[in-house]
């Protein structure tokens, strides 16, 4: 599961198997969230709220590219890094 971003102790992975609608995963202390690339909802697990929002806040803002890191990682490839929130 390679690590394509972290920021304020969030670290943002993909993992190579994930299934529809396309993933990213935010991990924050013994916190873990799997988020919607396209609508930025959290589909499983927890997150706080206030590191939530920035993650969802970091997402709306990404320009396609996580889109792109989730198509690498479903080919097996190391995704490119996203510049964190801050």
């Amino acid at each position: 599961m390679p690590e394509v971003s972290r920021c304020l102790g969030i670290v943002i992975r993909f993992y190579y198997n994930d299934q529809l609608p396309p993933p990213f995963h935010a991990e924050y202390g013994e916190h873990q969230g799997q988020i919607a690339i396209g609508s930025h909802a959290l589909l499983r697990g927890s997150l706080p709220g206030r590191v939530l929002g920035l993650v969802q806040e970091w997402a709306a803002l990404d320009g396609g590219e996580l889109e792109q890191c989730w198509e690498q990682a479903g080919r097996g490839e190391i995704p490119n890094k996203v510049a964190p929130l801050v």
